[in-house]
């Protein structure tokens, strides 16, 4: 129910993102530092990927995967994408997924894990929303690719 919550309020904000009305923008790097910086981003991915090897709707989509590339990358994607000093070395989301043919479900299981990594990991609800509105404007690159 919580997941559906969070994924439903994130919607929700991109449907609003053409309103005229905006609140001011967060202080750069504000979302990271309140993550915890690299060590609570970290400590979220690591939380992330464990529920991700134990989902069956989704774990055999990283059977062939290099963990610890991928750790690495999810890492410094979180860490760049909410202020933070990293920079990401990967290789932008359409080329990463192409011909993985990955539906909504996938995505939704995927993210589902990581709102559930993030409870796990205390992050609050107001900073997952920021997260989620981070990442949700990446699913056309994922998704049927």
């Amino acid at each position: 129910m919580r997941i559906a919550f969070v994924a439903l309020v994130a919607v929700s904000l991109f449907g609003c993102a053409g309103t005229a009305a905006r609140p001011a923008p967060a202080p750069q790097g504000a979302l990271y530092r309140a993550l915890g910086g690299t060590a609570g981003i970290t400590r979220v991915v690591d939380l992330f990927l464990t529920r991700i090897n134990a989902d069956a709707r989704i774990n055999t989509l990283f059977t062939h995967a290099d963990h610890a590339d991928l750790r690495r990358l999810v890492i410094e994607q979180l860490c760049a994408a909410t202020g933070g000093p990293c920079v990401y070395g990967g290789r932008n989301m359409e080329e990463a997924h192409s011909g993985l043919n990955l539906t909504e479900a996938d995505f939704s299981a995927f993210m589902g894990d990581l709102v559930a990594a993030m409870d796990d990991g205390g992050v609050p609800l107001a900073q997952q929303n920021q997260v989620i509105a981070l990442l949700v404007p990446m699913k056309p690159q994922i998704v049927g690719q």
